[in-house]
């Protein structure tokens, strides 16, 4: 009989994480986010897919400065804190917490991953101080603090390889959240050997090379053997070739750029669509005639594979500034893509469209395919935070993989 295995979900964003985890048949009994459409999207997927009524998804779905901790578990929300976030959660949470939600029920697993972005090399290097005064540097802090509250028998700590290189404040991040799980009697690979922790997305059919680091954790001297999680991960591998993005999106609708873009509303509209469309949130983003025929320029001549100096000097004939790293990228056919990211809320200079003829960058329900969610997820918010939200998400079928793994594992012992 599958044994039901509870889960709390910290930092949830719109959900990637606890999406996989569902489909797994685990069971959710909270999750916190802080930015408002990622808590307006997990909510409403909770009701239109996993049966969740909106009260009860509502009070599941936390807006929360996670840096609150006590409150957060504890509920007594001081007047302040009152005032900050009582019209966005349930009277059960204000009063009593996650320990509401929870009551007599046992917390199994702890998920989730603080926001990566002070972590990420990419950050560091366009960071003046090298997001050394960040404060998403500590975010794991709070992340311990829940852990150590419930005494969850594992935890899933995922972030961005630079995790194991981040410095800031003089001492390896990674010394620090091995030191504080230590101190509260949980168990995480040696620093030193966190290397071997990092998998790519892109083994597990997601059609998207995202290299991440997996932390797992577990009691020490408890019944569940830490290695014992990261074989049956591996284990867990897709056997066949990698998806790649003409697997996952060469069927999407075309859209072609327009002769005389137009505008419809407010809405600034540069590509028509070619025959039917019938996903949600995939239309086209905007782009002027000098960025169109710069994507169809960079596609037709394969310039991914110029030198970096020459992409510089490229970008400064067409644009008319200088920049010390590469703007544009487009994406490959046979290849899965290169990881999705946050920054698709600004432009999609670096996911153009491998088809040169519709001289675009990728959707935004091209984007969450690429990100393996289902097509039936819908995301709330603007179309920037759309991107944002899928960029920052953990792929959905990774996911699962990693809630297999850990229901592999705790019913083989029937923990």
């Amino acid at each position: 009989m599958k044994k039901n295995i509870n889960f709390i979900d910290l930092f949830s964003g719109c959900g990637g994480l606890s999406e996989g985890f569902y489909e797994q048949g685990f069971t959710g009994i909270a999750h916190v986010e802080w930015e408002s459409p990622m808590v307006n999207t997990l909510r409403n997927r909770l009701v239109k897919k996993w049966g969740y009524t909106e009260s009860k998804a509502n009070a599941s779905v936390i807006k929360f400065d996670i840096q609150k901790t006590n409150e957060l578990l504890n509920g007594n929300w001081s007047e302040d804190t009152i005032k900050l976030y009582s019209k966005d959660n349930s009277s059960v949470v204000i009063e009593k917490g996650i320990d509401g939600l929870v009551g007599n029920a046992k917390v199994d697993v702890i998920i989730g991953g603080p926001p990566c972005q002070a972590y990420s090399i990419a950050g560091r290097a366009q960071d003046p101080n090298s997001m050394k005064d960040d404060y998403r540097n500590y975010l794991f802090e709070s992340f311990v603090k829940v852990v150590n509250h419930y005494n969850p028998k594992l935890f899933v700590f995922e972030n961005v390889p630079g995790i194991l290189s981040a410095n800031p404040g003089g001492k390896p991040v990674i010394n620090r959240i091995y030191k504080a799980f230590e101190d509260i009697g949980y168990e995480i690979r040696k620093p030193n050997e966190m290397k071997k922790s990092i998998y790519s997305a892109a083994d597990f059919g997601v059609p998207q090379d995202r290299n991440r680091v997996i932390i797992f954790g577990v009691k020490k001297n408890g019944d569940i053997k830490l290695e014992d999680l990261y074989t049956e991960l591996s284990k867990l591998k897709s056997n066949g070739p990698r998806k790649t993005v003409k697997d996952a999106i060469g069927e999407m609708p075309k859209f072609i750029p327009l002769e005389a873009p137009y505008k419809c509303g407010r809405k600034n509209i540069s590509h028509e669509v070619i025959g039917e469309n019938n996903y949600s949130l995939n239309e086209a983003r905007y782009l002027n005639k000098r960025d169109i025929s710069i994507y169809k320029e960079w596609v037709d001549n394969n310039m991914n594979n110029l030198p970096t100096q020459k992409k510089l000097e490229y970008y400064a004939n067409k644009v008319g500034k200088k920049t010390n790293h590469n703007k544009y990228r487009s994406l490959n056919w046979d290849k899965p893509s290169p990881t999705i990211v946050s920054h698709l809320y600004k432009d999609g200079h670096m996911f153009i469209h491998p088809d040169s003829s519709q001289a675009r960058s990728i959707t935004i329900r091209e984007a969450a395919i690429l990100q393996s969610f289902p097509n039936d997820f819908i995301f709330l918010g603007s179309n920037a935070y759309c991107y944002k939200m899928i960029g920052n998400a953990v792929p959905v079928l990774f996911a699962k993989k990693i809630a297999e793994a850990i229901e592999n594992i705790l019913e083989r012992d029937e923990i």
